[in-house]
């Protein structure tokens, strides 16, 4: 078993998750308050940060929900992406989403950003459910979400990642 992580969800302004959408590295670290790596700023993440950007511009109160820079405070440096969609929607739904990036996978970061997006979900009392959309193929995400008491609740298309099946949680029915 792997040393728990210590890390932090660090949240990025509208410049730099603009730059980021831009595959800017310089113009991104010139806004983040951590150093970014080009792993950041690949095409792979661009329509993620060009969605957030567009998002934060439109409502600043979303930014400190949205998807952030996943650092690890021991080692500092980042290793991945994580947050919620948005904030609580009408029906206090959030949906978490993380991706580590491969140089650090199966160590430990996704099942710690996980718990860092399930904490704050349960201390948040608008929140009654949180979802997490998992591709079937991705049997890591897939094993981690049930760790944590997610139930498969359905399925849905996504137009970017395919066929993605739904889990569910309510808050504070987390299992570590």
């Amino acid at each position: 078993m792997t040393e728990p992580k210590h890390v932090t969800i660090v949240q990025l302004n509208e410049a730099a998750l603009t730059a980021l959408a831009d595959g800017d590295i310089v113009a991104a670290n010139q806004e983040s308050p951590v150093e970014l790596t080009p792993y950041c700023a690949g095409s792979h993440w661009s329509s993620v940060w060009r969605r957030r950007s567009e998002q934060v511009a439109t409502d600043p109160a979303s930014a400190a929900w949205i998807t952030g820079i996943v650092w690890d405070d021991d080692r500092r440096l980042v290793v991945g992406r994580a947050g919620f969609h948005g904030p609580p929607d009408g029906d206090g739904r959030v949906e978490v989403g993380y991706a580590i990036d491969p140089a650090h996978r199966r160590r430990g970061y996704a099942r710690a950003a996980l718990e860092l997006m399930l904490d704050r979900a349960a201390r948040d009392p608008r929140v009654r459910v949180v979802r997490a959309t998992v591709s079937p193929t991705n049997l890591a995400s897939r094993n981690l979400v049930r760790q944590y008491g997610f139930v498969e609740v359905g399925e849905q298309w996504d137009d970017e990642d395919g066929v993605e099946t739904i889990y569910e949680l309510t808050p504070g029915g987390a299992r570590t």
